[in-house]
């Protein structure tokens, strides 16, 4: 069977892309990879980001008023999103490059506009985005395995490795889990709940003298809320998953032109054995880890505040669900103790902010979502080739293999 070929209609608009968009041909998504990683040039001046804001602003509203067979999400709004998301001028800047070269329009002069011509390579651009960075990265993002933390000298030994490049293995996972417990006082950042597992050692080793106490130093007794911990990471670390040649795929280097579009220059605060530092990841329990991930729970920096690393935390959950979880809520990274521990990033939590404003407002999120639980319950659609295509796609590139993390 051909994953190639488009069976409905408001697909067929892809293999017109000059093939550069094949889900199933890793050499042609290279092409558009190239398209993607367009080299940042200098930024745009004000009359030239005006006119090209407004040209591609109005393409997008003609293709999302004109568009009746939106298909499984709002393509239109996905583009639109993107460049509304992007964090810095600059980084919009690149995305529209990228968006006119594949558009094969003018960045800054007026011009005739074909829409019927324009058509294929729009929702094209909008495909690509989703097979290539929505898709695999909530994929991916959903859970970190979770080994038996590793901590003192045995952290520095994983550190050892990690600066070694062995990306993902069990070590490295367990370091890092180790970390960030320190660093978040073995509290989950969001519900404050104290690791259970730890809370049992200290209690073992109590005396009537030495009661157990938690990292502020307060005896644990009083403590009202215990739950299994988990690290979570901000941006997947199969992101960097190499493969035999010790290489990024072309399904990873598109991954990240696309990202590099949200915060330009943000991809060397990950890049190899960085995806697995303790600024890429956070302490949570089980139900917020697996939210988190699922891009449902977000951070959003409070600015002029007296302590750093201050945050509101809410979600996309209806009101009974987030209520029960505590959120919204207003939260304050722990320094560590030694202060050698880095917080989360700021810029990588945005991103991850931006990712999951995108995937609920544009709909790819719920539709993700349907062709995931299709994935696990190993059911076919049988209406088109797209979905089963996809699928491949995801589990032929390595998204949701965690045997080597």
């Amino acid at each position: 069977m051909d994953f190639s070929e488009e069976a409905s209609p408001h697909h067929r608009h892809r293999s017109s892309l000059e093939g550069i968009i094949s889900l199933s041909n890793p050499t042609e998504i290279s092409s558009l990879v190239g398209v993607i990683d367009v080299p940042a040039g200098p930024p745009f001046g004000a009359d030239q980001r005006s006119v090209a804001t407004n040209k591609f602003h109005r393409i997008v509203n003609y293709f999302n008023t004109r568009d009746t067979d939106r298909g499984p999400y709002n393509r239109s709004q996905l583009v639109n999103l993107t460049h509304q998301y992007a964090l810095t001028e600059e980084s919009r800047d690149n995305l529209l490059r990228a968006f006119f070269k594949v558009m094969t329009l003018s960045v800054d002069h007026d011009e005739d506009i074909d829409f019927d011509e324009l058509r294929p390579k729009f929702f094209g651009f909008a495909d690509f985005l989703l097979d290539n960075f929505f898709l695999p990265l909530k994929a991916s993002t959903k859970k970190t395995p979770q080994p038996t933390p590793t901590y003192h000298s045995a952290a520095q030994e994983g550190q050892a490795a990690i600066a070694q490049g062995s990306v993902g293995t069990p070590a490295r996972i367990a370091t890092l889990r180790g970390e960030c417990l320190i660093r978040d006082h073995h509290r989950c950042v969001i519900s404050r709940s104290f690791d259970t597992q730890e809370a049992q050692r200290r209690f073992k080793r109590e005396t009537p003298t030495q009661p157990a106490k938690d990292d502020e130093d307060r005896p644990l007794l009083q403590e009202q809320r215990y739950a299994n911990l988990e690290v979570a990471h901000i941006l997947p670390h199969s992101l960097m998953k190499v493969n035999s040649n010790h290489q990024l795929d072309n399904s990873r280097e598109a991954a990240l032109g696309v990202l590099n579009m949200f915060d330009q220059g943000v991809v060397h605060l990950i890049e190899g054995a960085d995806i697995d530092r303790p600024s890429n990841a956070l302490t949570l329990t089980k139900d917020l880890h697996e939210n988190f991930g699922n891009f449902q729970i977000f951070f959003e920096h409070i600015e002029n505040t007296q302590q750093p690393h201050t945050y509101r935390v809410n979600s996309f959950l209806s009101p009974p669900i987030a209520i029960s979880m505590g959120l919204p809520a207003t939260r304050t990274f722990y320094p560590s103790k030694t202060r050698t521990i880095d917080p989360p990033s700021p810029r990588l939590l945005a991103i991850h902010r931006a990712i999951g404003h995108i995937l609920h407002l544009s709909a790819a999120g719920d539709y993700i979502d349907s062709l995931l639980k299709d994935m696990d319950e190993k059911v076919i659609p049988g209406d088109g080739s797209v979905d089963v295509g996809r699928m491949v796609q995801l589990s032929l590139s390595g998204w949701l293999d965690r045997s080597t993390m």
